[in-house]
């Protein structure tokens, strides 16, 4: 069973666009996920802008990858140092931790995920 970062069963994190390591809308990885895709967000034009000058660019559409570019509002599967990156420099956006892996914790204090928690658990 997927468990989340509470020990409970993972919820999906998203599908339109489809999100995850397996593209299967959850935020479940592997020994072979390096960068550790486990952190279920909800994009901000902050993140997304923030993100883009770090040179990962989530905005534009690659056709060809079926990948149509994020806005904000959808929920995206984050590699766990990217956001802790993004907490660091101010600019981490809301975290779903009923969607965010149990190995995010490895990276990240739950008590630092759930300063940014859209939820209350």
């Amino acid at each position: 069973m997927l468990l989340n970062v509470f020990g409970e069963p993972l919820l999906e994190c998203g599908c339109k666009p489809i999100t995850g390591w397996y593209l299967d809308g959850y935020c479940r990885t592997d020994p072979s996920d390096l960068g550790n895709h486990s952190v279920c967000c909800i994009m901000t034009e902050n993140f997304l802008s923030y993100t883009y000058s770090q040179g990962n660019n989530l905005i534009d559409p690659i056709p060809f990858l079926d990948f149509p570019g994020l806005k904000p509002g959808d929920h995206w599967c984050l590699c766990s140092s990217r956001w802790d990156q993004a907490r660091r420099d101010g600019m981490a956006p809301p975290v779903m931790l009923e969607s965010t892996d149990c190995s995010a914790a490895r990276v990240i204090p739950l008590a630092t995920l759930k300063l940014f928690s859209t939820q209350n658990h």
